[in-house]
């Protein structure tokens, strides 16, 4: 039935649904407009909104084309690629594969969210080379899995607030993670969708004349690589082929993870995860001049990151100066009671996530409207906004900005994957609105 499901929406996005570029293209203009027509801003002032923030987000965006780069080059190290494989010896059937790439994206997206998307993206080029399965599916599993990230260990709401000196302390004072990440709504949530997830992936299965399958031959990122043993004669060439340099650099920054967890008990974030990834990845490749071969493949699928995360900047700006992204909540909490603001709150929340696909930047403009609202209506605080987090992770389900790391690393484009995350994105909507309303 599922499959039955899927097979029109896949169709429909296939058809429809520009390139990620053109989307934000279009987002924009829409935003604009929007500020102008519905908050009665001046066209001088909205297009001032958009330029000042255009590159409020250039330090994410290094952050997240290093999360493409070097989760590449960790994946086309020699070990990585046998781990990798032996994991998919485990999936002998197509259901299997899908069974299983969701269960590890799920885990791994809960830990940390920029560790599930490589991890997600990389073992699912490993299982399509052991498994003839629907290659679409498959990535658009991997990425279902990044439905979890704000209910788990480094989500950035509940971990905002319970952080001494965030912005909102005077009004909630500090909110422990046993209250939100540790809830028990929270929990069971994520365990239902632990469970549901993967049958629903499975259940979405083509048939074999709807399948799009990729041979293994075309996932091997080693042919388009140069070989790795390069002329000795030059001092020069004997560094860029040197195990000692690369060697002592990588040890080097394992010892500063080392040091920051065992002795500052330090949180993973994504620094921390590019850092690990990166210095696993010169010890692995052995040599620098085979780290910098898996850089120059790596760097071509980021063309994506580097021009529209500006845009996304800018329709952020828009929406939060011009008043837009208030307005949306406001709407939704006018009309809520104590029981029914968690629920409100998710949904504006996830609609929000559109328009501004940043966990911190959302909780920034929701939060000083949704807690005034939960304290007047004697709602749960740590439940509204453990609604709002996961109304914001719930519709990246369908936003391509969030899309583009898996993508490119998978080699697909958005309309591949979006029609199979429609099905996925109602699923988990039902799921998480019975959580945060009910349990």
């Amino acid at each position: 039935m599922l499959a039955k499901a899927a097979k029109p929406l896949v169709k429909l996005v296939d058809r429809y649904l520009p390139d990620p570029y053109i989307f934000v293209l279009l987002l924009s203009l829409v935003v604009l407009l929007a500020a102008v027509i519905v908050e009665q801003q001046t066209p001088l002032e909205v297009i001032n909104y958009w330029g000042a923030g255009f590159w409020s987000l250039l330090s994410f965006s290094m952050q997240m084309l290093l999360v493409l780069v070097t989760g590449f080059m960790l994946a086309s190290s020699p070990p990585v690629k046998k781990l990798l494989d032996r994991l998919a010896g485990f999936a002998k059937s197509a259901p299997q594969a899908i069974v299983l790439i969701t269960v590890v994206s799920l885990v791994a997206s809960w830990i940390n969210w920029g560790f599930g998307l490589v991890v997600g993206a990389l073992f699912a080029k490993a299982l399509a080379r052991k498994i003839r399965v629907d290659y679409r599916l498959l990535v658009a599993s991997a990425y279902s899995g990044f439905v979890v990230w704000h209910g788990g260990l480094a989500g950035s709401i509940p971990l905002t607030i319970a952080t001494p000196g965030h912005f909102s302390e005077a009004e909630i004072g500090i909110i422990a993670t046993s209250e939100t990440i540790f809830a028990g709504f929270n929990l069971t949530i994520l365990a239902i969708l632990l469970l549901v997830m993967p049958l629903v992936n499975r259940f979405m299965l083509p048939e074999e004349k709807d399948s799009v399958y990729v041979e293994p031959h075309q996932l091997d990122d080693s042919e388009a690589r140069v070989a790795d043993k390069q002329s000795q004669d030059r001092p020069a060439d004997k560094l860029e082929n040197s195990r000692l340099l690369a060697w002592s650099i990588g040890g080097a920054g394992l010892a500063y993870l080392a040091y920051y967890f065992l002795v500052n008990t330090g949180s993973l974030n994504l620094n921390l995860v590019n850092f690990l990834f990166l210095f696993v990845a010169i010890i692995l490749h052995q040599t620098p001049r085979s780290l910098l071969n898996s850089l120059n493949e790596a760097i071509k699928g980021g063309a994506g990151i580097v021009i529209q995360f500006p845009f996304y900047a800018g329709i952020m700006a828009v929406m939060m100066q011009s008043g837009l992204a208030q307005s949306i909540s406001e709407g939704f909490v006018s009309i809520a009671s104590a029981e029914s603001l968690p629920f409100l709150s998710f949904i504006s929340a996830g609609i929000v996530n559109i328009f501004v696909p940043s966990g911190g930047g959302q909780w920034a403009v929701q939060a000083p409207i949704m807690l005034p609202a939960a304290e007047a209506l004697g709602a749960d605080v740590a439940r509204v906004a453990m609604a709002v987090a996961w109304g914001d992770a719930w519709t990246n389900l369908i936003q391509p900005f969030w899309a583009l790391p898996v993508l490119a690393i998978a080699g697909l484009k958005a309309r591949d994957i979006m029609g199979f995350c429609l099905v996925q994105l109602i699923i988990t909507g039902v799921i998480i609105s019975i959580g945060l309303s009910w349990f």
